[in-house]
């Protein structure tokens, strides 16, 4: 089911990811949409929308899902990277891992992969 991008944009609202946080860093500002009377910033969600399509164009080209590495050291962002293994076949890193996964070929843990 191929959903549009206005669609796309109004589950994006019901789920409230629009909303930003007080602090906006000179990088994420041509991202941040206005900016409430709260101080809490709002996220533009066209251009998250063509953003996360990029990304899923990226990662459907990649023919095998286990050359993709998922990693969040992140608490709240451990959850998403199980999830999203767990649907797509690729290899999840969630929390602290182990240095030289990516660089030490000696170690039991390497992992070389096309997509990170």
């Amino acid at each position: 089911m191929a959903l549009t991008k206005e669609e796309d944009v109004q589950m994006m609202l019901v789920c409230k990811t629009h909303l930003g946080t007080r602090n906006c860093d000179y990088r994420m500002k041509r991202y941040v949409f206005r900016r409430t009377v709260d101080g809490i910033h709002i996220i533009h969600l066209g251009k998250s929308w063509e953003k996360i399509m990029v990304a899923a164009r990226v990662i459907a080209a990649i023919e095998n899902p286990a050359d993709i590495i998922v990693a969040s050291q992140r608490p709240y962002g451990s959850r998403a990277v199980l999830k999203f293994s767990q649907y797509t076949g690729a290899n999840a890193l969630a929390g602290r891992w182990m240095p030289g996964t990516l660089t030490n070929q000696i170690t039991t843990k390497y992992l070389e992969p096309r997509l990170l």
